[in-house]
């Protein structure tokens, strides 16, 4: 018997497995693709190998700006897809060696709870004192006339594809739409986005949501907010705009970007008793379910649909499943939009403090108060907010636009983890120059407000 069967190999369930591994239990690891997940082969790396392109393909464009003039420059997506591919199998192979190392053992197929402490995978049944479910999520597909048709791609599929589309139109304007937006905007393709929303989706805080649409839109990114796509045909899309006029868009392909929901089909969830419905399997912040014995983590719990809460959630159930106290504090999860310029989240928002009805002090501070800034980012736009707590100063939120923004966003999150207060943080000490000072200006300058 072994102690933990993890079901799926994306970044929760293969965290999961090494450190159950880590600490000398007996694990194995299902699953019926390739280890890594969405995340690795469909989503976090590929997509941000392809933004990497586009952002030096654009400060190519604006080398004269720093001094350099390049002539007879030229995009070629099939190079970079041979590059994507590469960079996806070194670090397929990196989880495979960190599975190995961790005495892991990988079983292919398709597991689903058989009974109590019980997985059936390729016709076996295997028995395990614990089960953690980390199957992932998969592309939503909108009731939509035409979303079938060839010229309808999900995000896995515009990965593949060897030419940029001339004109392309994105349905749904989260994280995964904005960022192929800003992609074929910068490599010369016409992007059209659509969503029935008023605003950005996906961005936590109002007033970057605002600021990143601008940014976007002076790329060339055209938006159709608060408009209602009634169908798709050849070559076309037709639609109903934010005053209710019908109206039509010729493109040459169309992608699916409306999000994600979780997998929970063909688990045996009905028949084990999990609760669950189509949003999600229903967790405690240990990543328990309502079966004992039985835990889930990711994308499948549809609480917070990000790699690395994946990760921190499977360790998390791990620890609690083998007597070792842990819980994931999801407020202090960042969360990043990888577009140009960057989005970047973590903590409360101030719609949110509003309606808990804390009082919160604020400060708001460009980007550009960071003399690196400044020297990489020639003409480049960005912010940073911080909210922290009237009465103690604590540090509840912080917002961010700017390119990197990914990179210091971490820091933040630290700042709410450990419950810091003002002036705890104008005691640290930031590097100069680099652009994280612009946070610790934001906090202190919130401290000030």
């Amino acid at each position: 018997m072994y102690d933990l069967i993890v079901i799926g190999g994306g970044p929760g369930g293969y965290e999961a497995a090494a450190h159950a591994g880590r600490l000398g239990k007996r694990v194995a690891l299902v699953e019926e693709k390739r280890l890594g997940g969405v995340c690795l082969h469909e989503g976090c790396i590929p997509t941000k190998t392809w933004l990497k392109t586009a952002g030096l393909l654009a400060a190519c464009r604006q080398g004269e700006r720093y001094g350099i003039r390049i002539e007879g420059l030229a995009f070629d997506l099939a190079t970079l897809q041979q590059r994507k591919r590469r960079i996806v199998a070194t670090l397929e192979r990196g989880v495979e060696t960190l599975l190995k190392r961790s005495g892991v053992t990988v079983i292919r197929g398709r597991g689903r709870l058989a009974g109590r402490n019980q997985v059936r995978v390729n016709g076996a049944v295997e028995q395990a004192r614990h089960i953690l479910l980390a199957t992932g999520s998969r592309p939503a597909v909108p009731a939509i006339e035409g979303i079938d048709s060839a010229q309808v791609l999900d995000p896995s599929g515009i990965l593949e594809l060897e030419e940029a589309p001339r004109r392309l139109a994105i349905l749904g304007s989260d994280y995964i739409g904005l960022e192929f937006a800003g992609f074929f905007a910068r490599t010369g393709t016409e992007v059209t986005v659509f969503d029935s929303s008023a605003e950005l989706r996906g961005l936590a805080d109002p007033d970057v949501g605002r600021r990143l649409q601008e940014a976007l839109a002076r790329q060339g990114v055209r938006f159709e907010l608060s408009a209602s796509v009634a169908r798709i045909e050849a070559g076309r899309v037709c639609y109903h705009d934010r005053d209710g006029q019908a109206k039509s868009l010729e493109v040459d392909s169309v992608l699916n970007a409306v999000g994600r929901l979780p997998r929970v089909e063909d688990l045996g969830l009905e028949e084990a008793g999990v609760d669950f419905d189509a949003r999600g399997i229903r967790t405690s912040e240990q990543g328990k379910t309502n079966v004992p014995g039985v835990w889930a983590c990711g994308d499948v719990t549809g609480r917070m649909l990000l790699a690395h809460a994946a990760a921190r959630e499977g360790v998390v159930a791990v620890n609690n499943m083998f007597g070792i106290r842990d819980r994931i504090r999801y407020e202090a999860v960042p969360a990043v939009i990888y577009t140009h310029p960057e989005a970047a989240s973590v903590g409360r928002t101030e719609p949110e403090l509003v309606r808990q009805g804390i009082e919160y002090r604020k400060a708001v501070v460009p980007m550009a108060i960071a003399g690196r800034f400044l020297i990489e980012h020639e003409g480049g736009t960005g912010m940073v907010k911080a909210l922290v707590d009237a009465r103690y100063g604590t540090v509840l939120g912080v917002h961010a636009l700017g390119d990197g923004a990914s990179e210091f966003i971490f820091g933040a999150a630290w700042m709410i983890e450990m419950e810091m207060r003002v002036a705890d943080v104008r005691e640290l000490v930031f590097p100069h120059p680099t652009i994280s000072e612009a946070l610790k200006e934001a906090v202190v300058a919130a401290g000030r407000e």
